[in-house]
């Protein structure tokens, strides 16, 4: 049996320009850490990747980047979607990923399993984009940091209790640790690992 029609399909329409406009995006979003960006072009990854996650690994992925996949992804069309229009390895370890994907509702596992460069090459480090329920309307957490005049919040809904204790054991790794990518449908917002984040008291 051959690659199935959901593989072969839903990936950008004019790959050079889409690619060159989400990079430009995730370059902003990194600079200016928790803005919400919104994806234009019209991918169609297979469920469950979200439309901006899929955007973000055709920009990213490529026979150079191990891309790491948690299970309910690893167990759709998503591999083999990845595979024909990137052309990345899959791995299984989290330390060889330079992208980690995960689909929205997945526990996330201690930041420290995934690659966090070294001291001299630190950006030889996973990215983690994770998918979520939403980006608004959840548990307000502060950000501070480069790229934020004094703070910035976002509340997403989905990130597990453990994420602040996840994110500071990540921080105290600097200049090594991973950067995050939010998605939800067609949006995302980025976290490097330069960036504080607290719970809000109210």
């Amino acid at each position: 049996m051959g690659l199935k029609t959901e593989a072969l399909t839903g990936g950008f329409a004019v790959p050079v320009f889409h690619a060159q406009s989400v990079f430009k995006m995730l370059m902003d979003g990194m600079a200016r850490p928790g803005t919400i960006q919104t994806v234009q072009p019209d991918v169609a990854p297979p469920a469950p990747l979200g439309i901006a996650a899929g955007t973000i690994a055709l920009t990213l992925c490529d026979h150079d980047t191990p891309v790491w996949l948690s299970q309910g992804l690893a167990r759709s069309a998503v591999p083999e979607w990845l595979g024909f229009h990137t052309g990345a390895p899959l791995t299984t370890e989290k330390a060889e990923a330079r992208f980690a994907f995960t689909e929205a509702g997945t526990a996330l596992s201690s930041f420290g399993l995934f690659a966090s460069g070294t001291q001299e090459y630190p950006d030889r480090s996973t990215s983690l984009i994770i998918e979520l329920a939403e980006l608004e309307g959840g548990r307000r957490l502060a950000l501070m940091g480069p790229g934020i005049q004094s703070v910035t919040e976002i509340a997403p809904i989905g990130l597990p209790e453990t994420f602040l204790r996840l994110w500071t054991e990540n921080r105290a790794l600097f200049p090594r640790g991973v950067d995050i990518v939010l998605t939800s449908g067609r949006r995302f917002l980025c976290l490097p690992r330069t960036t504080k984040i607290t719970a809000t008291e109210i």
